[in-house]
């Protein structure tokens, strides 16, 4: 036990070697009961979560050094809540960076110094009382999380100092107490030596965030459970092996029974108490845990006393199962695993990291019923209670150290490490490895990890490999992660994996088909930010094709927006820099597959439907299932199967399948045959059969679906048409339907059907779209520019109509002032009934870069708000990311339709549109129609969203804008700074473009 220290120094700040004073030896996060006078068991801990007295400074200076006196006056001082982050009270602004540090460029620093202009430094104040369970027995503290370092006095009395903000950091506080009322101070440093440790791309948050109780420990008590559970080759016995550490009293007797999830006891173990308590036993047949089948025993101890009295409870969740490589490929319970996986921050838009079991809840639901089977901790260990439920619910875990050191060795996106920390440095190396053992020491218990790794982005060296070694001398039954090998091959070993970020799938496939030593692990991939996704697909099929690639972890799960107010009192999500904070990266913090306020992204249905267990492809007889459960059989769901005409239900179905996992097999269907003009779906889903802890009964886990569209004969069009060529203006009429012309501006100016005019503004050609985050970052909207210019200046320098006794056509050629070669036609063909057939001919010019998109505009009045759909959907989708469509009839309204990233952009596309009616309370309004386009209808123009840095710089609407496309790029979302479009995704302006479709009055 290392010497009591009794005095705080404030050069233990910025001293990297003291990072732990008078803190209790890191454990298991087992919870613990104690007894009370009548000997019922009885809650050993005292939350002193809630209201606490604040005071901050900006810095270490201006700190108050007296505050935690006996008798200090704190009445006056301002009221925080515990747990909180204090730049989410308003006390002081948030601050976003993402590799930087976020003193560069204000303060010229190197470690192990702290900022000495800008460093907020809170005095917190608590006063309580103990409980009567509580009282006349030994008195400890536990500060869950506290960013990034915290000094802590107990009735004026110095208590201890602790760094790494995300472990727990335990005290005892029995030689300080006082009876009745106690005065707990706590002072908290923004930045310490240990956040050059804590670069991690995120709010540069402080505060005590997370629970802070007060505990008590019996006479003998169970200080730490170390549970292994060794499973045979066969897996069908296992050996259940328990180490305790004891503390107190080594006297008397310790009880284990193991119940299974019926509360049956399946093994009941004893032994005399010691230092250090060793037992095990076998369990015949036991039920395995993984994230599919997540089946959990309780192992229940009862330590006694010398009198057989009971003086101690604790109940501990086990999962059995066996993790190892196989033939360089990691497996559970002999099944290579593939990870479905996200990273995930702890994130809430009104309360920071201080997240609660309700947002946690959330996020596990929302992790199962899209199928994501695992989540990275990016990059620190999470609250105690998520790990409980990934083994409850059902989620692998790696398990990440809190370490990144990310501006210490890259800048400006270059390697250089000429003073990367914590690299070889001794200084730097009792600090680091204390953050690994006190994650592996406080989480080994959870089934959920099946991975520890050692951090994140903090380059190689020596300590790094250190960590590893620990952590598999300490536990050999998980493998150890770390991608920062990949720019450091000077200790290649201590990662288990081959694991990078943002490698391209062709540079996957390179490293796979070149005799790889190791499994690839994709730790971060297709970046989530703003309007992305595309081509995930590339990932995802990486794992059918290589059994060494074993799946990734999108970046990621959740925005990292803030809820704040504009100068007009209006709510809106803030992002870096909001907060006058600089230096920062702007909107980089938003990039989940879920937005800030926790609603869920278009994005989520391409995840979805490339993480789902089972790949279903219908046909006109039936559905080919191939079964990619690792240990779930296609019986376990109710299989839903329906044929559609043109949207519409014409016969549906249900049976139950009989799949075993990692078979492929084909299972009959009676659908009725088609042979009518129309396009047809036929859609199999498998849904839950009852209902779970994370879904409803019915809830769909996997689809497929297959379009066969038969023609239909062509109407004949025989109403009458009349042509009116005045001297400026073409009038085209027909039944219910008059339309306009103008010859001097060469365009359609008016269509009005039953009276109501239908065009607000010419409708145009445009080649352009608001560019999306992936756009900026790789530069597309700059090296496509021009066709921003063609979409707003163009000239019509033809106009031609011809006409028949049923139809008119009016052919309008438009110069564009992009290259003297580049022209596009619009052709109108309008017939008696009020259609009009519009085509849209563009041809091919050498030397052009590729069009953001290629269609026309309409901006038609706002009252025309309702639109019903027949496309791929319900959510906006692209080329790239339409997977997770279906082809289907669903309605929404145009002011929905602007999807809510952060920074405004491309949105609400649809692709595989047969048709969509667009029209008032009333119903009437315009009908498109095409074989297949894409389409959107916003209330904005492709031109204000891009103006619009937040949403409310977006103008008032006053129209709705519907742009139809024979074809759009894709989003792409390798990454967001500078990783291409993929090539099939783009538009090749050098090619002939041609797009047809119709509208007509409603």
């Amino acid at each position: 036990m290392a010497k009591k220290i009794h005095h705080f120094d404030y050069s233990f700040i910025s001293d990297p070697k003291v990072f732990a004073v008078n803190r209790i030896p890191a454990h298991s996060d087992h919870v613990f009961y104690g007894v009370d006078v009548l000997g019922e068991k009885c809650d050993a801990r005292q939350y002193l979560n809630g209201k606490w007295k604040i005071e901050v400074s900006h810095t270490l200076a201006s700190a108050n050094r007296n505050f935690f006196e006996k008798g200090y006056d704190v009445s006056g001082w301002k009221d925080i809540m515990v747990p909180s982050n204090i730049e989410m009270t308003g006390l002081i602004p948030p601050h976003y960076v993402n590799t930087m540090y976020p003193w560069d460029g204000l303060e010229y620093l190197r470690p192990p110094q702290v900022p000495q202009e800008w460093n907020p430094t809170a005095s917190y104040v608590k006063t309580f009382s103990l409980t009567s369970n509580l009282k006349n027995k030994p008195l400890f503290i536990s500060f869950q999380g506290v960013q990034s370092a915290f000094a802590l006095w107990l009735n004026g009395k110095f208590v201890g100092y602790s760094e790494d903000s995300f472990t727990s950091a335990d005290f005892e506080l029995t030689e300080y107490l006082c009876d009745g009322e106690n005065t707990l101070a706590v002072q908290v440093y923004k930045y310490s030596s240990g956040s050059w440790l804590e670069d991690q791309d995120y709010w540069r948050f402080s505060g005590i965030f997370r629970d802070v109780f007060l505990y008590t420990t019996p006479s003998t008590h169970i200080f730490d459970i170390d549970l292994r559970t060794n499973l045979n080759d066969s897996f069908c016995c296992a050996e259940m092996s328990v180490t305790l550490k004891m503390q107190g009293e080594l006297k008397g007797n310790i009880a284990c029974a193991l119940k299974d999830a019926q509360g049956e006891i399946v093994l009941d173990i004893q032994n005399t108490v010691q230092e250090q308590i060793v037992m095990s036993a076998a369990v015949e047949k036991p039920n395995l845990w993984s994230a599919e089948v997540p089946y959990l025993y309780t192992a229940e101890f009862i330590v006694y006393n010398e009198q057989g009295q009971p003086v101690e409870f604790v109940s501990q969740q086990v999962g059995f199962r066996r993790l190892e490589m196989i033939d360089k490929i990691y497996h559970i319970n002999g099944k290579r695993i593939v990870f479905n996986g996200v990273n995930r921050h702890e994130f809430s838009h009104t309360k920071g990291r201080a997240i609660t079991k309700e947002d946690m809840l959330w996020d596990i639901c929302f992790l199962k019923q899209n199928n994501l089977n695992a989540v990275r901790t990016s990059h620190y260990p999470n609250n105690s209670l998520w790990y409980s439920l990934c083994d409850e619910y059902g989620i692998y875990v790696i398990d990440e150290a809190n370490l990144e050191s990310h501006g210490s060795w890259q800048k400006m996106g270059a390697v250089e490490p000429s003073w990367a920390i914590p690299d070889c440095n001794p200084d730097w190396r009792d600090a680091t490895l204390d953050r690994g053992l006190s994650m592996l020491q406080r989480d080994k218990n959870h089934p959920s990890v099946v991975i520890w790794s050692c951090g994140n982005e903090s380059y190689g060296g020596e300590i790094i490999y250190e960590m590893a070694e620990m952590f598999r001398k300490m536990d050999s039954t998980r493998a150890v992660h770390y991608e920062g090998v990949f720019h450091d091959r000077r200790y290649n070993d201590s990662s288990d994996f081959e694991s990078r970020m943002y490698a391209k799938a062709t540079e996957i496939e390179t490293y796979l088909n070149n005799d790889p030593q190791k499994p690839f692990i994709h730790c971060e991939y297709s970046h989530a930010m703003g309007n992305s996704c595309g081509a995930m697909h590339k990932y995802t099929d990486l794992a059918h094709k290589y059994p060494l690639y074993q799946g990734g972890f999108l970046w990621d799960y959740i925005d990292q927006g803030i809820l704040a107010k504009d100068c007009y009192g209006e709510e809106y999500i803030a992002f870096g820099g909001d907060f006058n904070d600089r230096p920062t990266d702007y909107n980089f913090c938003t990039n989940g597959i879920v937005f800030a306020d926790r609603k869920p992204s278009p994005k989520i249905a391409e995840v979805k439907y490339l993480y789902q267990n089972f790949r279903i492809t219908p046909d006109q007889t039936g559905a080919t299932i191939e079964n990619d459960s690792l240990f779930t059989n296609a019986n376990h769901y109710t299989l839903v199967w329906s044929l559609e005409k043109d949207g519409c239900k014409q016969v549906s179905g249900e049976m139950t399948v009989d799949v075993e996992p990692g078979i492929k097999k084909y299972i009959p269907i009676a659908y009725p045959v088609v042979e009518d003009g129309g396009v047809y779906t036929y859609n199999v889903s498998l849904q839950l059969k009852q209902d779970t802890k994370w879904a409803q009964k019915g809830h769909e886990t996997a689809y497929g679906q297959t379009i066969i569209t038969i023609p239909t004969p062509k109407t004949v069009q025989d109403n009458p048409i009349t042509v009116i060529e005045g001297d400026v203006n073409i009038g085209i009429k027909g039944k219910d339907f008059h339309a306009l012309f103008a010859k001097n501006l060469g365009a359609l100016i008016s269509y009005r059907y039953k009276g109501k005019e239908m065009v607000d503004s010419m409708p145009m050609p445009t080649f352009w779209r608001a560019p999306t985050d992936n756009d900026r970052g790789n530069g597309f909207h700059l090296q496509s520019a021009q066709w921003k210019l063609a979409s707003l200046y163009r000239t019509c320098i033809e106009m031609q109509l011809s006409k028949t006794d049923h139809s008119a056509t009016v052919t309008c050629v438009y110069q564009l002032h992009t290259n003297p070669e580049a022209q596009c036609k619009v052709v109108y063909t309008l017939f008696g009934d009020g259609e009009v057939k519009v085509q849209i001919i563009y041809k091919g010019i050498e030397g052009m870069s590729s069009m953001p998109l290629f269609g026309i505009e309409f901006i038609i009045p706002q009252r025309y708000s309702h639109i019903e759909w027949f496309a791929n959907g319900p959510l906006e989708n692209y080329s790239d990311r339409k997977h997770g469509t279906k082809l289907q009839r669903f309605q929404s309204e145009v002011g929905d339709e602007v999807t809510a990233y952060v920074v405004p952009q491309e949105c609400g596309n649809r692709t595989g549109v047969r048709s969509a009616a667009v029209t008032d309370d009333e119903g009437r309004g315009l009908l498109f129609t095409s074989e297949e386009m894409e389409l959107s209808v916003l209330p904005y123009t492709a031109h204000e969203l891009e103006n619009a840095r937040h949403h409310f710089d977006l103008p008032k609407s006053r129209h709705t804008v519907v742009r139809a496309a024979s074809a759009q790029c894709g989003v792409g979302g390798d990454d967001s700074w500078g990783a291409p479009i993929h090539p099939e995704y783009l538009i090749d302006s050098q090619k002939d473009q041609y797009l047809e479709f119709s509208f007509k009055g409603l």
